[in-house]
């Protein structure tokens, strides 16, 4: 009887226990094709413990460009990825991925830059000039291409080159190989301040309705542990919310993530704040944009179906 009364009290302790134990959280693998403003809400999650609550821990890896980000999620090196809208079409050629939600609308963080003393001036002056850009087939190249055809030049009014990173573009722009530059916005705010370069134009009424960046996941992932990816898009947006509620918290991260100065970060913040989604909707005429990109860049042949591309099934997002 006492031994069966021993037995008892050691699993009622046990189950006490495990009950009041915390749970392990997930871990998620997030990687970014770009250290550029827009894209610390998973730094600034993981830093002020938006993800917490929902049992998720972060492990973020920076790359260089969208095409080496989808090269990451092909391969299973991350599990999800934050990554430029126009991407989304390698998943109708094979990438193993779909854009889960929206977090970023028209291009306000982008823009073409040129060297301050360059005799291009004014946006008619880049018509068959040379525009660098990280990558081919990604945003930049997309937005540049959009500028030649908005101004009635035709999709190969400009030349592009993607060179890779930030470093080799800048290379290329101050060795005048290029004429002009794509790139994010708070680094043309940064080499402005230098008196090195000078924004040319800011690239968000060339596409003022857009996703400019959305949020991808591997479809393994998706199908074996949808509640992660519910639990980081909960984290995430509650990032977002906890950015737009703090702006001297958000900015003091910034300047360590991007080496910037608090001038260039707060107006950075000013700028490109309104840009970042709330709840992860995609909107209906910002898809019919991108899928004509795909086509317009000549990725696709046709614009794609939208279960080709995304899933609402995680929508809206309500942390």
């Amino acid at each position: 009887m006492r031994h069966r009364t021993a037995l008892l009290a050691a699993a009622l302790l046990l189950g006490s226990f495990a009950a009041s134990s915390p749970r392990a959280a997930d871990q998620i693998r997030v990687g970014k094709a770009a250290n550029a403003w827009t894209f610390i809400p998973v730094n600034i999650g993981a830093e002020y413990g938006s993800f917490a609550p929902y049992d998720i821990e972060v492990e973020i890896f920076n790359l260089p460009n969208d095409a080496k980000l989808q090269q990451a999620l092909a391969s299973d090196s991350v599990d999800i990825g934050i990554i430029g809208g126009p991407t989304m079409a390698q998943s109708v050629k094979g990438s193993p991925v779909t854009a889960v939600a929206a977090f970023a609308t028209e291009p306000r963080n982008m823009s073409i830059i040129t060297l301050k003393d360059s005799p291009v001036r004014q946006v008619a002056d880049l018509r068959g000039r040379l525009i660098g850009v990280p990558g081919t087939a990604s945003l930049t190249e997309w937005l540049a291409k959009r500028v030649a055809l908005q101004e009635g030049w035709g999709k190969d009014g400009v030349r592009t080159v993607g060179l890779g990173g930030f470093d080799a573009n800048l290379a290329a722009l101050r060795t005048k190989q290029t004429d002009a530059m794509v790139t994010s916005t708070e680094v043309g705010y940064m080499l402005e301040a230098r008196g090195e370069a000078r924004i040319l134009t800011l690239l968000a009424h060339y596409a003022p309705k857009f996703h400019t960046h959305v949020i991808e996941a591997r479809n393994q992932l998706i199908a074996e542990h949808p509640d992660r990816v519910d639990r980081f898009l909960k984290g995430y947006f509650r990032a977002i919310a906890f950015m737009k509620a703090n702006k001297e918290k958000t900015t003091a991260l910034a300047m360590k993530l991007l080496n910037q100065t608090e001038a260039v970060m707060n107006r950075a913040y000013d700028e490109e704040i309104g840009m970042l989604e709330d709840d992860g909707h995609f909107d209906a005429d910002a898809v019919a944009v991108l899928k004509q990109s795909f086509v317009d860049m000549g990725i696709l042949t046709e614009p794609p179906r939208d279960e080709q591309i995304l899933t609402t099934r995680f929508l809206p997002v309500r942390p």
